[in-house]
Formats: structure tokens, sequence, C-alpha cells
């Protein structure tokens, strides 16, 4: 790290001068390189990456470039490092931060927006308006960690400090790495109305987001909590984290089961993680007139819609990209005050330095992975949930 004027750093802490970090090269290939230690600037902190979660975005984006860009291209070949689901330590504080001390652990959201624009002053950030227009460009205050600017793959990485979430001593470090997915969770929630105490909701797809979006939402008061997959282990783990029932799409019609659940009524709400060609149309037939869904999958292919269904019966489609409106923070104090155990969808932890292995198990879902993490610190693979 560059001796940058009014950086502050702790003797306690040192900072070498360059770090491993994992690059990637073309679709696919990444490999373990070494970096210089960036320098934060104003308002920014350096992070020791203590630990970082897989997310499937980060296979995406390894594989096919979408949704990361690096100065308005794909990331191929940039030196790009990937990664954005990640925790650590406080070790230097750029110019003017007072709202944060070394030593600190913390957890990251990914987006720190421009700070100028409508959607960011909306507190809509994760929709930043100058979100592709300025990449390369960090001083217009613009970042994406592990989208548009290097992300968490590495040893030390730069976070503005609104994108950090303070962690009890008490929470492992693991468990930090998925406040910012059950951010996106409480995000979902918080533009669907927020206080769901009483109300019926809808999960559909048992991935991190959706298990911990039951978690959430019966943490908020929600019932009955329904979850809906095709993958009993994952169902299972779903019935731990709060939900009252949970259907298997494989063995019975998804909608005629979630209405026979409710006394025969559609829900409130519906929270879309799957991503299924026919999850929007199946989710706005699980609502009741008046209903509201939340979109949080990304599907692959173009959806057709019945929108007459939807105009008919006064429905109500959103879609969240992220954890905005600053939903990490209220998802963490849930998580701190034991509402809900996120540990439960931790599978399998790696060494840093084997990252690769690491990504076949959450690419191939091997041995039934569900979240799967890599420490900087050398560990040995263990397999710790998810039976």
């Amino acid at each position: 790290m560059d001796n940058r004027a009014g950086v502050k750093t702790n003797p306690d802490f040192p900072i070498p001068a360059t770090m491993k970090a994992w690059i990637l090269g073309g679709p696919g290939q990444l490999k373990l390189a070494v970096k210089p230690i960036p320098a934060p600037g104003h308002a920014e902190v350096l992070l020791r990456i203590d630990a970082v979660a897989i997310c499937a975005t980060d296979l995406e984006v390894i594989d096919h470039g979408s949704p990361a860009l690096i100065q308005g291209a794909m990331p191929f070949n940039k030196n790009f490092t990937p990664g954005h689901e990640y925790m650590g330590t406080v070790v230097a504080l750029g110019p003017g931060v007072d709202e944060y001390r070394n030593g600190q652990r913390v957890t990251v959201e990914i987006h720190a927006g421009c700070g100028q624009c409508k959607r960011c002053r909306q507190g809509m950030y994760t929709s930043c308006l100058n979100y592709g227009l300025n990449y390369g460009d960090v001083d217009k205050g613009h970042r994406a960690n592990g989208f548009t600017t290097d992300g968490g793959f590495c040893e030390f990485q730069v976070n503005n400090i609104n994108t950090l979430v303070a962690i009890p001593d008490a929470m492992s470090d693991e468990e930090a790495t998925l406040v910012v997915t059950a951010g996106t969770a409480m995000y979902g929630l918080t533009e669907l109305g927020g206080l769901v105490a009483g109300e019926s909701v809808v999960v559909t797809g048992p991935g991190p987001i959706g298990l911990l979006g039951v978690a959430v939402a019966k943490a908020l008061g929600a019932s009955p909590v329904i979850l809906t997959g095709t993958r009993d282990n994952r169902l299972w783990i779903g019935r731990e984290l709060g939900a009252d029932h949970v259907v298997n799409v494989r063995n019975e019609d998804a909608v005629e089961a979630v209405r026979r659940l409710n006394n025969g009524q559609g829900v409130d709400y519906v929270v879309e993680c799957s991503g299924a060609p026919n999850a929007v149309n199946d989710a706005i037939r699980m609502v009741s007139r008046g209903g509201k869904v939340c979109l949080a999958a990304f599907p692959h292919q173009e959806t057709p819609v019945d929108v007459a269904h939807i105009v008919r019966n006064n429905i109500y489609l959103y879609g969240i990209r992220g954890e905005g409106r600053s939903a990490t923070h209220r998802a963490e104090a849930l998580m701190s005050q034991r509402r809900f155990d996120a540990t439960k969808i931790h599978t399998h932890t790696f060494a840093l330095d084997d990252l690769p292995t690491a990504i076949r198990y959450a690419k191939d879902r091997i041995d039934n992975a569900i979240k799967v993490v890599v420490k900087a610190k050398g560990v040995a693979v263990q397999r710790v949930a998810a039976e």
C-alpha cells in the first residue's frame, strides 16, 4: 500500500506491500496472482479480508462476465478480482474517516452508489443511475465491488464506509459473510411493504436468498410462511429456519398446494427466488387479489408473463437488485439478536488458495453444498451443515 497522506494505520495490524489475489483471465479461467494492496481514499477503509462466501452471481461473472463490466466492457483478461460477499477487519482508515476504527470487524454490502443521482438519494443505491456510466472512475463515488471494481477473492480490499456493517465479536467469520444474503431477502420484504407481521408469505426457491428469505419473514412475524422447491434437503433446512409449510413442486402443483395451505386463499406476498421459467406466472396465481410479488432471482431467459391476470387482479410486481435501502443493517440486527441461525445454510469452508475447488463445490452442488466459504487464513476443508 502506498503511503497516501491522511491514511491512518495501526502497528497491531501490519499491511504488506503486496497480496495474493485471484484474477480472471478468459471465461472460466482464474489464476492466483500477486497484486499491490490498494490504499483507501476519502470515505474509504482498507479491509483485511477474513472470509468470502461464493454467490451464484460470482459464478455468472467468472463464466460469462455478465453482470460485471470493467471500464465499460466485460471483465475478462483485465487483472480483475471477482467476489463480493466478504467480511473482514479494518486495518487502515482513509482521510477523514472516524466512523470506524482499526481492528474493527465488519461485513460489507456490494454497492456504494454515486451518492448524487436521484436513485441514490432515495436509498436505491443498488439502482444507481450512474451504474454502467462511470466504470473505473471511483472518484465519482460509484463502486460495486466484484462487479465494477475489484472484489474479495484476495487478502485486502478497499471499501466505502457506506458499505460497512459492524458485527459483534460473537458472530463468526462464516456467519458474517451471510449478512448480505439476508440483507437481500430483507430488501425484498422492505419493497413489498416491510411490516409483514401476520401476513402470509410464500418464498419460491430454496437457494441461499430463498432460505434466508424464510428466516427473515418469520423473524418479522409473517404467518404462515410457505417455502416451495424441488430439493427435500433444502426444504428441510427451510423448516428449521421457520417455514410453517414446505412444498416439493416435483410432487404436487405449487399453486394448488399454496392455496390449500392458506385456507383456500391466495397469500399476501410472494418472494420469487428460483428464476424458474414458470415462476412469475405461478407467483401471480399464488397471491390474492391486490397481492404483491417480489422478483429477486435472475432468470437466464425471457419469461412470458400473463399481464392480463396481473391487471385484472390488481397485483403488484417489484424487482430488486441486491441489498438496497440499508436492508443489510436490519438483517444484521436480526442475526445478532439470534432471531434465526443463518449458519444453517453454510455447508463448506475452504482455504482461499483452494478457491477453484470451492467454486466447483458451489457450482456443481457437490456434497449438497449450499453456501461455500473461503478463508484467507489457511483452513482445512470443512463440511459444517446441511445434512
